[in-house]
């Protein structure tokens, strides 16, 4: 497309002021700036129609499907999606593998899908973790959201679970997306900060947008700082339907739970791997499957009927609420096992295209207004992203049963019917494929009515009673992290109002969550509590499940131990604990002063994985620190060493020392040892300590 006129082309005014949250005035499209009167500006179209509504998409009934006819909506997200090339838009930073997906518990009794009628039946996966917020090129350990896509090429098609590793969302309408990734992505005037929400733009959407509330509780929590892609959950997110074999339908939600346990860092842990290894996810994943430690996930349903659904205290639509499993348990039907690294990142992972609406028969969508958006946003996006309507001819999209269309050309197509006819009907008698009535997908039939608005079911306005079971729900540990992620991430804004206004929210939450994070931000006083638009849901009970200190590991399987080593150690005993690690199926890294490693108190050479100051204590779960009373006063005399020292304590590890190697503690500062500090004399304490780091951190020191 050739460049506009310029009489043609917009003027953009700039808003002057930083120092306040006040809207600029209305630009024109045709050059000339218009003042906007002193209640605002007119929101229209990008054709000039003004808009009524930018909250909800335009339904049949409250809880009615999203109509095809709303051109605002349309538009709204046809240009959001088309925002950026050749990067996703969101999830731009993101990592793969493939694998298998077994079923391990047949359920034809809820579903017609081929895939889970019978136990041990098994079809290729591939898996795609990304952060949200983020660029290509940032940082593994942002605190974000975390995307957990999973592709599954059965027998009748690919059947994509497209979710995150937090069960709800911000926001309850497919409306809203483009405001609330506007919101989080870089400000447009000084493209910063990148990779972050700790900025005004994105409080201040959050803070006037209450339903954002309990996925902000999620994303301050852990959750939003996971230790590895293999040690956090995956959820779908949205209600979808099973439908069996006799039409009968039952709402579900998916859940994929980590075989290994969750798993999270500290915020101070999160900052210095950033520095230090800033693709230390990618690492992580690719490092365990070329190992042999395989990830895997069991495949979990809430399953429940529409008797349920009218008597739970929110809306089953409703993205920003869950089911808490107490209320209905989760079923293990299945297993993902990612057992294979990518041949080519571009060609696989970053060429990989997930869609909402790939669903096999026996699966459908509900009215669910965010997965009513999703599911006409995701195929604009792979169109502009992946250059055309072509991109299952990618490899990595294709199915891997037999398939059969009429469609043809375009760009960049690999394959087009073969024979006289592309279209249907047609009368040759080799006339390519036809519709399959009985095995066929088919929509389940459920009966719509209702007034065509732009509205929400009223269940939805309840914001903060499920945030407040989420807090309640979380040890005492993890609600001082919610609390100082706050308090850090309001810091950050420049404008006071913004912060106000976001802890105006919190009373409802938590009395004293609010009192926390208002003193911490140095307010003299708590400001005036948000009006819940609707009444909260009294005694809601705490549920473990949303925990992740009452949901780890049992073991240090899959965990790493860092051993900082001098020359003159015992190589009978640090081959012990080696043996130690691996018999429990963790991994071991070598650090020492040198990239050429040491020489034992024998002799015998061992080799180094990091030179100490490319191999700070925050990359591993646990440490030990091996060296003679020489060494120790060798690496007393470097900063990273000490460094490694004081941040292992301070970050609640377990620790193993030997010989002399608490005077290198003692020289960072650490004077008083506690009982996650372990001594290492023998084969027996080796094994002692690797049982203990099962348990990941010695909260006590804290």
């Amino acid at each position: 497309m050739s460049e506009k006129s310029p009489q043609f082309r917009p003027s953009i005014e700039t808003q002057k002021s930083n120092e306040t949250t006040e809207r600029p005035e209305k630009t024109g499209q045709g050059g000339e700036t218009h003042q906007q009167s002193s209640d605002g500006a007119r929101l229209t179209t990008a054709q000039g129609v003004p808009v009524s509504d930018n909250q909800n998409t335009l339904k049949a009934g409250p809880r009615g499907p999203a109509l095809l006819e709303d051109f605002h909506f349309r538009e709204k997200m046809f240009h959001f999606d088309h925002e950026r090339i050749p990067e996703r838009v969101v999830h731009a930073r993101g990592y793969g593998a493939r694998g298998y997906f077994e079923t391990t518990d047949a359920i034809p009794e809820l579903t017609s899908a081929h895939l889970l009628q019978e136990k041990g039946r098994k079809v290729p996966a591939f898996v795609r973790f990304s952060t949200v917020a983020g660029n290509k090129g940032s940082m593994d350990l942002a605190r974000d959201a975390r995307g957990f896509a999973v592709k599954l090429y059965t027998e009748e098609g690919n059947w994509d679970i497209v979710g995150n590793n937090i069960p709800v969302f911000f926001i309850q309408d497919a409306m809203k997306f483009p405001d609330l990734v506007h919101s989080v992505k870089e400000a447009p005037d000084r493209a910063f900060p990148q990779a972050q929400s700790a900025h005004d733009n994105f409080w201040d959407f959050i803070s006037l947008m209450p339903e954002a509330m309990h996925m902000v509780m999620w994303t301050m929590s852990d959750r939003g700082i996971p230790r590895s892609f293999r040690f956090m959950e995956g959820f779908g997110v949205h209600t979808f339907r099973f439908v069996n074999a006799e039409g009968e339908s039952h709402f579900v939600k998916f859940h994929w739970k980590p075989k290994q346990g969750l798993q999270s860092v500290l915020w101070d842990e999160a900052v210095k791997i950033n520095g230090a290894d800033p693709d230390f996810h990618r690492r992580d994943l690719w490092g365990a499957i070329q190992a042999g430690d395989f990830p895997e996930w069991e495949l979990g349903v809430q399953v429940f009927d529409d008797a349920f659904a009218d008597t739970f205290d929110f809306d089953v639509l409703d993205a920003t609420k869950l089911i808490p499993e107490e209320d209905v348990p989760v079923r293990i039907i299945g297993r993902l096992v990612l057992d294979s690294v990518v041949d080519n990142f571009f060609a696989e992972t970053e060429q990989v295209a997930f869609c909402t609406q790939n669903i096999v028969p026996g699966v459908d969508f509900t009215n669910d207004p965010l997965l009513q958006g999703r599911n006409f946003s995701y195929l604009d996006t792979q169109i502009k992203r992946l250059g055309g309507p072509n991109f299952t001819h990618i490899p990595v999209n294709a199915p891997k049963c037999p398939f059969a269309h009429f469609q043809q050309d375009g760009h960049m197509a690999m394959y087009n019917p073969a024979g006289r006819a592309n279209y249907e009907p047609n009368s040759w008698k080799d006339g390519g494929p036809r519709a399959d009535a009985e095995g066929g997908f088919t929509t389940y039939p459920e009966a719509i009515e209702g007034e065509k608005r732009k509205v929400r079911a009223e269940l939805f306005a309840d914001h903060y009673s499920q945030a407040r079971q989420f807090y309640q729900s979380q040890t005492e540990v993890e609600q001082g992290h919610i609390a100082d992620a706050l308090i850090f991430e309001l810091s950050k804004c420049e404008v006071l109002d913004i912060r106000k206004r976001v802890v105006a929210h919190l009373p409802n939450i938590d009395t004293d969550l609010a009192q926390t994070v208002s003193d911490g931000l140095g307010f003299d006083e708590m400001p005036e509590p948000d009006a819940p638009r609707r009444d909260m849901v009294e005694g809601l009970k705490p549920s473990d499940a949303l925990s992740i200190l009452k949901n780890g590991p049992d073991s240090f399987k899959g965990r790493k131990l860092g051993i900082l080593v001098t020359d003159g150690i015992d190589g009978g005993l640090l081959a012990s604990l080696q043996q130690a690690v691996k018999d429990v199926g963790g991994m071991v890294e070598i650090i020492a002063p040198t990239i050429g490693g040491i020489k034992t108190s024998d002799g015998k050479s061992v080799s180094a994985d990091q030179k100490i100051d490319g191999g700070p204590s925050v990359l591993y779960d646990a440490v030990a620190v091996m060296a003679p009373a020489d060494g120790v006063k060798k690496l007393a005399t470097m900063h990273p060493a000490k460094g490694f020292a004081a941040d292992a304590f301070a970050h609640a590890k377990f620790i193993a020392l030997t010989g002399e190697a608490e005077k290198l503690f003692h020289a960072a500062g650490v004077d008083d040892f506690d009982d996650g500090v372990f001594r290492l004399e023998g084969k027996d304490d080796c094994a002692d300590f690797i049982q203990a780091c099962g348990k990941m951190r010695f909260w006590q020191r804290g």
